[in-house]
C-alpha cells in the first residue's frame, strides 16, 4: 500500500532547482549544448534512441542533457515524449541489401564479394587513456577518399549469408508477406509468447547491458548455440512511406542503421538436414555491440522452434522479454523509493508477533529440559 506525501511541494521544488543546478555544474565551465551531445557523443545518442524507441538525434541529445548522462533516464524521456506524438502510419521495410555502407566486417569470411570495410571503429586502438583528447583545440578533419571502382563502399554489397544460401547451408530467410500485419510494441502489450517481430521489437529497445550479458551467457554454455559474426554492416538507408492517398511510396530521408547476422551451427533432426541457423539484429545509428547481443539473443529464442529443449535463461521468452525493458524495469525497481509506510509497519508488528512467540517457545523448551533433568536426578 503506497501513501501519498503531503506538505512536500515546498521541498520538491527545491529539489528540482538543486536538481537544475547540479545538471549545470561549475559556473567556470562553458554549459554543454544539445548539439555538442549529437555529434560529439553520438554513440550515447544512438543508445537513447533505440531504448527510446524513437529515431530522433536531437530529442535524445536534449534528453542526455537533462538527465545529466543518465541513459536510460534519458531513454525514459524520449519514451514519454514519444506518446504524445500522433501516429500517421507505417513506413516500408528498410533494404539493409541497398544501404550506404559505412562499415562492414565478416569473421566468416576473409576475402568476400565487397571486402572488410573496417570503418569508425574502437576494434583496432589500445585500450589506453588519451590525455591529449584533454587539450583544446579541434581534431582536423580526414582526408576524403574516393571509392575504389567495383566493388565498394558505393556500390550494392552482397550479403555473406547470400553465399552460403548459394549452397544450400544455411536456412532460407523467411517469405515477407504483405499481408500479414506486423506487431507494434508501441501500440499494443507485449503478450507471451510472442512472434518474431514482437520479440525483435523488444530486444531493439531492451537494455544493451542486459542482452549483451544474455549474449555473453549463450556462449559460456547456457544455451546449445555455437555462434558467428557472419556479417556485421554500419550504414545509411532509405526509409519510404506509403501513402494511402497517392499510391505510392514517398521517400522520407536516410537513417543510420546497424545490422548483424549471426550464423550458428545447427545438428539438425531426422526431418532437417545439419545446416547453419541465424541469429538476427538491426538497431537505429552505430550499436554493433547491441547488434550483435540482440542476434545471439534472437537465435536463443528460437531454440524451441527449431526443435530444441529450453534449459538456459536466454532460451526462455518469458524470462527474456519480460526483463529486457529498463523502463519497466526502473520502473518497477524505482517504485520502492515511495512511501510505503503502512507496509511496513504492518511488516514490522507481525515480525515482532513471530519472534516473541519463537522466544516464548524456546523458553518453554528449556524450562522443559529443565524439568526432565530434575526427574532424572
Amino acid at each position: 500500500m503506497y501513501v501519498s506525501v503531503k506538505g512536500g511541494e515546498a521541498a520538491i521544488r527545491r529539489a528540482h532547482r538543486l536538481l537544475a543546478d547540479r545538471r549545470r555544474g561549475a559556473r567556470d565551465v562553458a554549459e554543454i549544448v544539445p548539439d555538442q551531445i549529437r555529434e560529439q557523443l553520438s554513440l550515447a545518442v544512438d543508445r537513447v534512441m533505440n531504448e527510446g524507441a524513437l529515431h530522433d538525434r536531437d530529442l535524445a541529445a536534449l534528453a542526455v542533457k537533462q538527465a545529466r548522462g543518465d541513459l536510460i533516464e534519458a531513454a525514459f524521456l524520449v519514451r514519454a515524449y514519444r506518446t504524445t506524438l500522433p501516429r500517421f502510419g507505417a513506413s516500408r521495410p528498410i533494404d539493409t541489401g541497398a544501404m550506404a555502407v559505412e562499415r562492414r566486417i565478416s569473421a566468416t569470411y576473409k576475402d568476400l564479394p565487397g571486402g572488410q570495410i573496417l570503418g569508425p571503429t574502437f576494434d583496432y586502438t589500445h585500450r589506453l587513456i588519451d590525455f591529449a583528447l584533454a587539450s583544446e583545440g579541434e581534431t582536423p578533419a580526414p582526408e576524403r577518399l574516393d571509392a575504389p571502382s567495383g566493388d565498394g563502399p558505393a556500390a550494392e554489397i552482397p550479403r555473406v549469408t547470400e553465399l552460403l544460401a548459394m549452397e544450400g547451408l544455411i536456412e532460407a530467410e523467411p517469405e515477407s508477406d504483405d499481408e500479414t500485419a506486423v506487431g507494434d510494441l508501441t501500440r499494443a502489450p507485449l503478450r507471451i509468447p510472442a512472434g518474431r517481430d514482437l520479440r525483435l521489437q523488444q530486444l531493439a529497445r531492451g537494455d544493451e547491458g542486459f542482452l549483451l550479458a544474455l549474449g555473453y551467457s549463450t556462449q559460456r554454455g547456457y544455451g546449445s548455440t555455437h555462434p558467428f559474426a557472419g556479417e556485421i554492416r554500419i550504414g545509411a538507408v532509405e526509409v519510404d512511406f506509403e501513402a494511402p492517398e497517392l499510391g505510392f511510396a514517398v521517400p522520407l530521408g536516410a537513417i543510420t542503421v546497424s545490422e548483424c547476422q549471426m550464423i550458428n551451427q545447427f545438428a539438425g533432426s531426422s526431418k532437417v538436414a545439419p545446416t547453419f541457423t541465424r541469429g538476427y539484429g538491426l538497431a537505429f545509428g552505430q550499436v554493433e555491440r547491441k547488434v550483435m547481443a540482440m542476434a545471439l539473443v534472437d537465435r536463443a529464442l528460437r531454440t524451441e522452434e527449431l526443435g530444441g529443449a529450453v534449459t538456459a535463461p536466454a532460451q526462455d521468452q518469458e524470462f527474456v522479454l519480460s526483463h529486457a525493458d529498463n523502463v519497466q524495469a526502473t520502473g518497477f525497481v524505482e517504485h520502492l523509493k515511495l512511501p510505503h509506510y503502512v507496509d511496513f509497519q504492518a511488516e514490522l508488528a507481525l515480525v515482532r508477533a513471530m519472534r516473541a512467540e519463537h522466544e516464548a517457545r524456546i523458553e518453554a523448551e528449556f524450562l522443559d529440559e529443565d524439568g526432565l533433568e530434575e526427574a532424572a536426578e
